[in-house]
């Protein structure tokens, strides 16, 4: 990666008709139907979709309803709104509602799990000659010791209203905390399998991408390392699968795009092996946002990225221009800038 130390003044000039296109893209994005999770790309290289919205409570609201409404999981739309209670944030507060999304790396097929983002796209096959779609939906992850794995998998069965036999480990996790568990559970409202389970070809087929009966902790790693929906998103998404689907789960905390020469980074929290989330090292984040840009010849605007970073709340930000390097070889001399801003 090439890249040229870019100042503040610089780079602020440079995003000026950026910023009032944004506020216009904001204003227009809070028209359509607030739960729509379908986008259709314009070019099959397209990687954004969605927008960010602002709202304005009414006394009613939670944060948690919110989420569900917007199709983000609550610690999504909690973590961008600092300092807002979620249970009681009060009338006439407005909110940053997250809603776009860079598009994971990697095949654009069947589903793809982000565990950091707490997030499912699903690629249906595109009819001959039809656009290529994507579905994307918020989801829980394992936590703990329940670690939810990596790799390439696929869909195996599928069941509605499935029983749930809680394994051994969970009953014993359970008995030691004082809640003990029956050997099975029957379809109802007292299933956290919800009403629709598809079960993935890992884990000697323990794991599963199913809903539940608790929607407010969707988003979290509260699971025991299945994929949790919210119910009325499995409910759409369980009659487009087929069994055979390719499932592909991945860790990426950190990515990138290039919108017309600029660069967008969104970042997450991070996740550890067990699926929990920590506080991001700035210097390993930095190293990720090079290795995502690659060769590209880039001037960062090294200070904001660390801060979008440090935040790692899921919204996209504009940290870097492509840069116009000089036609005339004697003359072109490369800064290259390091994380901390200074070049050398």
């Amino acid at each position: 990666m090439e890249t040229l130390n870019l100042s503040p003044d610089t780079f602020g000039r440079s995003l000026g008709w950026a910023r009032k296109a944004v506020l216009v893209l904001a204003l227009l994005a809070a028209m359509p139907c607030a739960n729509a999770t379908t986008y259709t790309l314009s070019k099959p290289d397209d990687t954004v979709v969605g927008e960010d919205q602002t709202i304005i409570t009414v006394y009613e609201d939670t944060l948690y309803d919110l989420a569900r409404a917007y199709s983000l999981g609550s610690e999504e739309l909690i973590r961008v709104n600092q300092g807002v209670d979620p249970w009681l944030p009060g009338a006439g507060k407005m909110l940053v509602v997250p809603g776009r999304h860079i598009l994971p790396p990697g095949p654009r097929e069947g589903i793809v799990v982000n565990l950091p983002e707490h997030r499912l796209y699903y690629y249906p096959k595109p009819k001959r000659g039809g656009s290529i779609q994507v579905i994307t939906y918020p989801v829980s992850i394992g936590k703990m010791d329940w670690r939810t794995p990596l790799g390439v998998t696929h869909v195996i069965q599928k069941q509605k209203d499935p029983t749930w036999y809680p394994p051994e480990s969970v009953r014993k996790e359970h008995a030691e905390a004082g809640d003990p568990l029956p050997v099975k559970v029957g379809p109802g409202p007292d299933n956290p399998l919800g009403a629709y389970a598809m079960r993935l070809a890992a884990g000697n087929g323990t794991y599963l991408i199913h809903g539940t009966n608790n929607p407010i902790a969707v988003g979290l790693a509260v699971t025991h390392g299945c994929i949790r929906m919210y119910p009325d998103d499995v409910a759409a998404l369980f009659p487009l699968i087929p069994v055979g689907t390719p499932v592909r789960l991945i860790n990426e905390p950190v990515k990138v795009a290039w919108i017309d020469g600029e660069l967008l980074l969104e970042a997450h929290p991070p996740v550890d092996a067990m699926g929990q989330s920590f506080e991001p090292n700035i210097d390993q984040f930095s190293d990720l946002l090079k290795a995502a840009v690659g060769d590209t010849t880039v001037a960062i605007h090294w200070d904001y990225a660390r801060e979008v970073l440090q935040k790692a709340n899921g919204v996209i930000a504009t940290v870097g221009l492509e840069a116009e390097l000089p036609t005339n070889p004697a003359a072109a001399t490369t800064a290259t800038a390091t994380p901390d801003g200074v070049s050398k």
